[in-house]
């Protein structure tokens, strides 16, 4: 995203590396906990899963899962567009989708690049519904093209939210259809710009434009930067209104008030091709310049597991489920 305007140790890199490898099924679900507990022990239990409130308390999302998303993301490495990286990547979230039961349709396609023509996918958890209308949940999943770079807030940490929203979800038929979208090529592989950034969410864009599907989108729901401690979420300028208001009246019933704030930020991200087709659309993201914030770390080598809160990606999360339930009543 644009804004307008350390590594980690060697030990938390082997667990998770090894965790990575694990399979998505009983085995793989007791080493994403075991990744979970290592990676928070390693980063500080104030900085990692530790501090995640009981899934109970937060609708039902596991803020430790959650974090534990996030550290597997982060064993990969660096995972720009195009890299073995995103595609071990792509196959991990492919199988940890079909283990939760969701239909998952990809979409592979090309793209050109100032770095060249690379192959990207997107990524799709499609949850049925009983009439017509989508509401979309999206995050992007790759990183940064940049030397050690392993984005584990931007994105890992919504990719982890998202990964977990789908566990809760795909079981869940509701009155609309709710797609949770994983979009590649989100970052720009030099300089941002129209033509150089949102190569996913562009290409979902124009293919649900030429479908005639656009006009199903009840909402579109983006997630990008959520793992900041404490997160501050400010109400993006160009995000509609009525959306805006929707998200942000229900983490202000949920206790989060300090936590949505009623100020405004604008960011260009991937809602941005939605938003042009008069998509209602809202950006979760926390990207701002105040003391303690994130900007000092975002789009460099100290963007690793220890900025990442798994209070904050419960936060996002437990938001997120009771906004779906709210749009599903409407």
């Amino acid at each position: 995203m644009a804004f307008p305007s350390r590594l980690l140790t060697v030990l938390v890199c082997a667990v998770v590396l090894a965790g990575c490898k694990a399979k998505a099924d009983g085995s793989g679900d007791a080493a994403l906990t075991s990744t979970a507990a290592v990676a928070s022990q390693s980063v500080g239990s104030k900085q990692g899963g530790d501090d995640a409130p009981p899934a109970e308390k937060t609708g039902g999302f596991d803020g430790k899962r959650a974090f534990a998303q996030v550290a597997k993301q982060v064993g990969f490495g660096p995972r720009p567009s195009g890299s073995a990286a995103i595609g071990q990547l792509q196959e991990y979230i492919q199988n940890e989708l079909t283990s939760y039961g969701c239909k998952v349709d990809t979409d592979s396609f090309t793209a050109d690049t100032p770095v060249g023509r690379l192959l990207m996918k997107n990524i799709v958890a499609n949850v049925l519904g009983d009439k017509p209308g989508i509401i979309i949940l999206a995050t992007h999943y790759d990183t940064k093209l940049m030397q050690n770079f392993v984005g584990a807030d931007d994105a890992g940490s919504s990719t982890g939210v998202m990964l977990e929203l789908a566990r809760l979800l795909c079981s869940k038929r509701g009155a609309y259809q709710v797609w949770i979208t994983f979009f590649d090529g989100e970052e720009a592989m030099k300089e941002w710009s129209d033509a150089d950034s949102r190569y996913g969410s562009r290409q979902m864009a124009a293919k649900m434009g030429m479908s005639g599907d656009i006009p199903k989108i009840k909402a579109f729901l983006l997630a990008d930067i959520v793992g900041t401690r404490p997160p501050r979420f400010k109400r993006e300028s160009d995000s509609t209104n009525w959306l805006v208001d929707l998200v942000w009246g229900t983490a202000k019933r949920l206790g989060y008030g300090d936590v949505f704030l009623d100020k405004s930020l604008e960011v260009s991200d991937d809602h941005d091709p939605f938003l042009k087709r008069k998509v209602p659309c809202v950006d979760v993201i926390d990207l701002e310049n105040y003391p303690g914030g994130n900007l000092y770390y975002w789009h460099t080598p100290e963007d690793t597991l220890d900025k990442v809160s798994a209070r904050s990606l419960a936060i996002t999360g437990h938001v997120f489920l009771e906004s779906v339930k709210q749009l599903q009543s409407k």
